[in-house]
């Protein structure tokens, strides 16, 4: 069970990413209705949700969906999380397969809820999130717990560096060179060299091979 701060020095602003109407709406009517939550920056897709950020809208808390239009919400959290170090990103999701809760949690995200979490749960995340905590709902909690108690496997391979992960996630989203450059600021050819850095620690030669190992859950 989450603990919630007991008390609350500020307003917490909340922003939400959510492609369902529903929820969306549902969720910004709830924490608007709290005391000390409030939500302003409400959005179907990450690349409208990033259009409205600035230093002075970024929100302390974001809810964010994986499954979404354009941008995944995994995708997102580098982004968001390279311009704004700061703020806590939980994860509000049907997915609980490991490999999206690691790729969630290695890509900058503070927690990971299910979407099946009551209101009241979502509320008391937000507020160990923005108290310095990490919300899970039990089943994820148990999956990190039991990644760690199972310790590093001998097979493992050499980790990548958040850079390299951000290029990977770039490779799956089905993005250019030159786009992967845009979306980390770096330029193409550093691009290329980290790419033949990745395929050197992974011992592959194609991006097919990348996106492979990726959605297998290797990388």
């Amino acid at each position: 069970m989450m603990e919630p701060t007991a008390y609350l020095s500020s307003m917490i602003s909340v922003g939400i990413v959510e492609d369902d109407r529903e929820v969306r709406e549902a969720l910004q009517s709830y924490c608007d209705a709290q005391e000390g939550l409030s939500c302003d920056i409400a959005e179907e897709s990450a690349e409208g949700f990033l259009a409205r950020l600035t230093p002075r809208t970024v929100p302390d808390v974001i809810l964010m969906d994986i499954g979404l239009p354009g941008m995944s919400g995994i995708s997102a959290i580098q982004v968001i999380k390279d311009r704004y170090p700061d703020v806590s990103i939980i994860m509000l999701t049907v997915y609980m397969d490991s490999h999206k809760v690691f790729q969630s949690l290695c890509a900058g995200a503070s927690g990971y809820l299910l979407k099946t979490a009551p209101f009241v749960e979502v509320k008391e995340a937000i507020e160990v999130a923005y108290a310095g905590g990490a919300p899970m709902s039990p089943p994820i909690g148990r999956k990190v717990i039991e990644f760690f108690h199972r310790g590093p496997r001998e097979d493992a391979r050499p980790v990548l560096t958040m850079r390299e992960r951000q290029i990977v996630m770039g490779l799956v989203d089905g993005l250019s060179y030159k786009m992967i450059a845009d979306r980390t600021n770096v330029a193409i050819e550093t691009v290329r060299s980290h790419i033949k850095n990745i395929y050197l620690k992974l011992h592959i030669h194609s991006k097919a091979e990348v996106i492979a190992k990726t959605l297998k859950g290797e990388i």
